[in-house]
């Protein structure tokens, strides 16, 4: 298995969600599309023009799976707002995480987003983010507890975002 963090962005940065039922939409589809493919969530953030996903995917890579996540949602916004064309921008980016401090950074970078964005003043403020759930055996196993997690992301808003 490999780990990566992907990131999708809207076309012309415009927006991918709407409302809350399009964020369930999507969590639901990758719920789906992630037991087709495989694949185990570590991490997530749905922002209103992009996401983040920390995924663990067979060798074989997460194109599939991306192909089948990001067509089926595409899908359901054009199908559900009566439009068409294209809802994603150009092909997801993949960053391959290969080192456990780069896992746990990627973990804290994604369920920041929001806070570092001005959607909210901390990370379980905001609903579209894996932060309020269940750690995953690998992260837990890296940090111990949900609290020593939950101290590892705070203490990333006291250090300066890299750039």
């Amino acid at each position: 298995m490999s780990l990566g963090h992907i990131t999708n962005r809207g076309n012309n940065r415009a927006p991918i969600f709407f409302d809350d039922s399009d964020y369930i939409e999507f969590l639901r589809i990758l719920a789906t599309v992630s037991l087709e493919c495989g694949w185990i969530k570590h991490a997530h953030c749905l922002m209103p023009n992009h996401n983040h996903l920390l995924l663990e995917y067979p060798e074989t890579g997460p194109g599939r799976g991306m192909h089948l996540l990001n067509g089926r949602y595409a899908r359901y916004v054009n199908t559900r707002y009566a439009r068409s064309g294209h809802v994603f921008g150009s092909r997801y980016r993949i960053e391959p995480v290969t080192r456990d401090a780069q896992l746990l950074e990627a973990s804290r970078y994604i369920v920041l987003n929001p806070v570092r964005a001005g959607i909210c003043s901390l990370p379980g403020d905001w609903p579209w983010s894996s932060y309020r759930e269940e750690l995953t055996e690998l992260v837990l196993g890296m940090l111990g507890s949900r609290e020593a997690f939950e101290e590892f992301v705070l203490a990333g808003l006291e250090r300066p975002q890299p750039a």
